[in-house]
């Protein structure tokens, strides 16, 4: 594509680009179900095949970052500053990149997780996906946002999301010291290496509530600057 129709593209709707990107983030991110379900079975073959799928969005996310970076236009025509947009993008694009290193050490080790905390572990997962998809259901709405000129039912709507974002975090924040008390309950019958991986993952994971919850915390400057 040309960059005055790239330009033009942008000019038009700079949200659009950052839209999409968090939709191939939350793709990215929601491989991860298939692939600990996957490794629960020890079921390597096809978790190595999802681990290359959660390669493959990961990278196309880094590389609509890198053009979103070089081709979004700065001055006195964007209808959102454009230092927020690439905040934005930044945050978003760490999820992406988070999930990947989740897959990268469960697989380069064939880690399992205990059988006593697979239930558990499902759970914690699960709920750090939804801030994710939580984190991109607001960002979906910029459009409309930019439609209203951040005014009205929109903005209260985007910020009650980003309140149910904040929530979900605090349940994942429970859900992380649950599963790590879990552990150490049971850690002197695991491989000690095995252990420190463990409760590296249980990090990790928590890490992506966390960065969901950086999206949506950038997304509310944007709101108050409007």
């Amino acid at each position: 594509m040309a960059r005055n129709s790239i330009l033009g593209v942008f000019a038009k709707s700079p949200i659009k680009p950052l839209e999409k990107h968090i939709r191939i983030v939350a793709k990215c991110s929601n491989l991860l179900v298939p692939f600990f379900a996957a490794c629960a079975e020890q079921d390597w073959s096809t978790a190595g095949k999802i681990r290359t799928k959660i390669s493959k969005y990961e990278q196309d996310a880094d590389k609509l970052k890198r053009q979103l970076r070089l081709e979004l236009p700065g001055g006195l025509f964007m209808p959102v500053d454009r230092t927020d947009l690439l905040e934005l993008l930044t945050q978003q694009d760490k999820i992406a990149n988070k999930a990947k290193d989740i897959a990268g050490r469960i697989f380069g080790r064939k880690l399992i997780i205990p059988e006593i905390l697979q239930a558990s572990f499902v759970e914690y997962v699960a709920r750090n996906l939804d801030a994710i998809e939580k984190a991109a259901d607001a960002i979906n709405e910029l459009d409309d946002l930019l439609e209203t000129g951040f005014r009205g039912r929109e903005v209260e709507l985007v910020e009650k999301m980003i309140n149910q974002l904040d929530a979900i975090e605090d349940d994942t924040d429970s859900m992380q010291i649950k599963l790590r008390s879990d552990l150490l309950a049971i850690e002197n019958d695991l491989n000690p290496i095995d252990v420190m991986f463990l409760y590296q993952i249980i990090e990790w994971v928590g890490g992506l509530a966390d960065l969901a919850e950086r999206v949506g915390a950038r997304l509310e400057i944007l709101l108050a600057r409007k």
